[in-house]
């Protein structure tokens, strides 16, 4: 199949992760609003160019008070650093139908290298004769890498919020 290029049907996709909580609890959410472009032969992913920009105010933990404060200054700080992006800038095919991305992951102005593991679903048409594609994804960045470093100490030792944070994608995308 030829390089085609597919925006991220965000209604059918999704960008959740989870965090330890005091140490052996895990706290879960998902971020609502974002967009996506993924520029390739979806059964061949090793030159496709994938990008990603996140409205961090999306940010959804099933808790008001804890979502108004990841959104302070204390984390994400919405007001100076509205977006999350990642724009991928290599694929290796690691087995079949699963490869590792590499890019540029930019969080709280502060941009790292990352890696995600990526599976490519499969492929067809739905009931309205449009094709789509299926990706799934996941990884593990540490927050202080990114400059979110608010902790609060526990008397039992330990601290409130851990370090690392596990991401899981949901992709469906249809032909641009």
């Amino acid at each position: 199949m030829a390089k085609t290029k597919w925006n991220v049907d965000v209604t059918h996709s999704g960008i959740d992760f989870s965090v330890k909580h005091m140490m052996f609890a895990t706290v879960k959410g998902a971020f609502h609003k974002f967009e996506a472009v993924v520029e390739a032969d979806p059964t061949d992913l090793t030159t496709a160019d994938i990008s990603f920009d996140v409205d961090v105010a999306s940010v959804d933990t099933r808790n008001e008070d804890r979502d108004n404060h990841l959104r302070s200054a204390d984390f994400f700080d919405v007001e100076n650093h509205p977006k999350m992006t990642f724009k991928s800038t290599s694929v290796t095919k690691t087995d079949e139908n699963e490869y590792d991305v590499t890019g540029e992951l930019t969080i709280n102005g502060i941009t790292n290298t990352e890696t995600f593991a990526v599976t490519y679903e499969g492929q067809g048409k739905n009931p309205w004769g449009v094709d789509v594609v299926g990706f799934s994804g996941e990884g593990k960045i540490k927050r202080s890498d990114y400059g979110l470093t608010w902790n609060a100490a526990l008397e039992t030792g330990g601290v409130l919020v851990g370090d690392q944070i596990k991401i899981s994608l949901q992709i469906e995308a249809n032909p641009a």
